[in-house]
């Protein structure tokens, strides 16, 4: 007997034990019946919830207990990928064109254009998003990362700070950041008022492409050896931006300057 166990890889006491029940009946069999039966009538395609909603008596434990036992596996459906990609895309919405680039704006923090720049520098490359007053020329919110996640764009928004952003303009191209509902919900939720560039239209989003040009032009950060330094640089440029650099179409001024300016008209 030791021999034949060893061969069947079971161990003397799981044989004795089989031995003492070998004839009894099955205790799971009626409930198998009843599980079997409806599985069956889902051609295999029903898992342990849908068989307990028709076999209310039966405790789900058990019901998960005999598919176990006895090999019924629910076919599962495969996610059709088409379908997938086709809703993933569904959720990112395209709005119209409100600003319909009229850029000679005179009251500050009522229309403001954002983007996002590739920043290269020493052996590696940053993500810039800025956040543009129109009227005013003023940088008001700028986020800088080393990744393209979503919140790159959102945090950027909140960074804006302002006492309220009822009824206020932000308008962007039809990049994918700013048709993702993350971005679409939290605009919503500060009650903006969204607007697109139409597609492949750059000269919708004038105002911040051209801050984007200038920057580039004025800014050494392709010597920027770390990330860190490359931050500290565009912190620096910023401060320089919208209080230092004066600008010929603002009458001569520097942003901050000019939309002081422009409050005191109001």
């Amino acid at each position: 007997m030791h021999i034949l166990c060893g061969l069947a890889d079971v161990s003397r006491a799981g044989y004795y034990k089989w031995l003492l029940t070998k004839d009894k009946p099955d205790r799971d069999y009626e409930d198998y019946l009843q599980v079997k039966k409806v599985f069956d009538d889902s051609k295999g395609k029903y898992g342990w919830r849908s068989i307990k909603m028709r076999l209310r008596a039966m405790n789900h434990k058990k019901i998960q207990r005999i598919m176990r036992k006895y090999d019924l596996i629910a076919k599962v459906r495969r996610r059709n990928p088409y379908k997938a990609i086709m809703k993933k895309r569904m959720e990112h919405r395209i709005f119209p064109n409100k600003l319909q680039r009229e850029f000679d704006q005179t009251v500050p923090y009522k229309v403001f254009c954002t983007d996002i720049t590739y920043i290269p520098f020493q052996n590696a490359f940053a993500y810039l998003s800025v956040i543009k007053d129109i009227a005013s020329g003023e940088v008001v919110a700028w986020n800088l990362s080393s990744n393209l996640e979503e919140i790159l764009v959102t945090d950027t928004l909140k960074n804006m700070n302002l006492p309220s952003y009822e009824g206020i303009m932000i308008h962007s191209d039809q990049g994918f950041h700013y048709t993702n509902p993350d971005y679409i919900d939290l605009v919503k939720e500060l009650k903006m008022i969204q607007s697109m560039s139409g597609k492949g239209s750059c000269i919708d989003n004038a105002p911040i492409e051209s801050f984007f040009g200038h920057m580039k032009d004025e800014l050494d950060y392709k010597l920027c050896k770390t990330f860190e330094e490359l931050r500290l640089k565009i912190a620096e440029y910023m401060q320089y931006y919208n209080y230092e650099r004066k600008q010929w179409m603002r009458n001569k001024m520097a942003p901050v300057e000019f939309r002081n300016h422009l409050l005191a008209k109001s």
